[in-house]
């Protein structure tokens, strides 16, 4: 059965509920100020279920925003414009606990939406990310879905930038974007130059393991742009999503000037789990050059990197994570 029919039957006995929890915060604030009316569409750029860039037709100035995606949730607390958001998916981030609370409703996880949330809250517009892309077309029935992600091609930097001027593009806020963004290219020049001629291994320790990263997702800001030698990419191995799980054996076979840590466990809250810095504490990393240097590093803000990056803000606390131990 169709999904746009079967939907609003099923909700119907919860809209009235569920508008009152997905009221706008405040009244709206920034925006409008490209002279278009609310009333208007604008086309953007965005990625379909397939993830291919497809032309996307959304309102001009929103007021009803529903997010399931943490960093456009970031650009947007950026913009001024977070008074618009009605409903968010979960996030443990501290920066952004302002829109977790009874005003605003739950529309589930960045993995797992709550369809009936989302409809209920009636949004003019969807933002997600990649987790979400399966999920594409039942919420593009709700309303249209805003999909964008960070192209390590083009590099974290860039991506935001690019990100945050179509976001912006929806309020008008366009001029908005080169003030945010100013700063970051220095910053990362700076990292640059202390990184060159420097190797290095990216991983993320998960359940008791560590995984290597490449320059192609997670973390690639470390080798692609800032520059330092990933040699963890030589070792043939598919460093996809998670990276791909490797022995100590190998660092201390690669024996990298630095080795970059992420703890995912602590960046989704996993219960239990020992903390990266118990697990990479044995003899065999302590055997490393980067280990006896000092240069074995733990990104200070783990749930940025895996849950938000590609935002503003978040863009700011990963530069500190890595200015910290690096620059001083």
């Amino acid at each position: 059965m169709n999904m746009k029919r079967m939907l609003p039957l099923a909700l119907a006995g919860v809209m009235a509920l569920g508008l009152m929890a997905c009221s706008p915060q405040n009244g709206s604030s920034a925006g409008n100020s490209g002279g278009q009316t609310q009333n208007e569409m604008v086309t953007i750029t965005s990625l379909n279920a397939s993830k291919e860039a497809v032309e996307l037709e959304v309102p001009y100035d929103p007021q009803r925003i529903a997010i399931l995606d943490m960093a456009a949730l970031d650009i947007l607390d950026a913009l001024g414009v977070g008074d618009r958001v009605v409903g968010t998916a979960d996030t443990s981030l501290d920066y952004l606990q302002s829109y977790i609370g009874d005003d605003i409703a739950n529309l589930g996880t960045i993995k797992e939406a709550d369809l009936e949330a989302v409809m209920a809250c009636e949004p003019d517009v969807i933002f997600i990310g990649g987790r979400l892309a399966s999920s594409y077309d039942a919420l593009s029935e709700i309303a249209p879905v805003v999909y964008l992600s960070t192209d390590t091609q083009l590099g974290v930097v860039e991506s935001v930038r690019q990100n945050a001027a179509t976001i912006a593009s929806l309020f008008g806020l366009e001029s908005k974007v080169d003030e945010l963004m100013a700063g970051f290219d220095a910053r990362i020049a700076a990292l640059e130059e202390f990184a060159a001629g420097k190797t290095a291994v990216v991983g993320l320790v998960t359940s008791g393991s560590y995984n290597v990263l490449g320059n192609d997702g997670r973390c690639s800001i470390i080798g692609r742009e800032i520059g330092f030698t990933n040699v963890g990419v030589d070792a043939n191995l598919d460093t996809s999503t998670h990276g791909n799980e490797a022995s100590f054996e190998f660092l201390v076979d690669k024996n990298p000037d630095y080795i970059f840590v992420m703890d995912r466990d602590a960046a989704i809250g996993t219960d239990g789990a020992k903390l990266a810095q118990e697990i990479m504490e044995n003899e065999l990393v302590k055997g490393t050059d980067a280990y006896q240097n000092g240069h074995v590093v733990y990104l200070a803000h783990p749930a940025v990197w895996y849950t938000a990056e590609g935002g503003i803000t978040a863009l700011d606390l990963m530069l500190q994570d890595l200015e910290n131990p690096l620059l001083g």
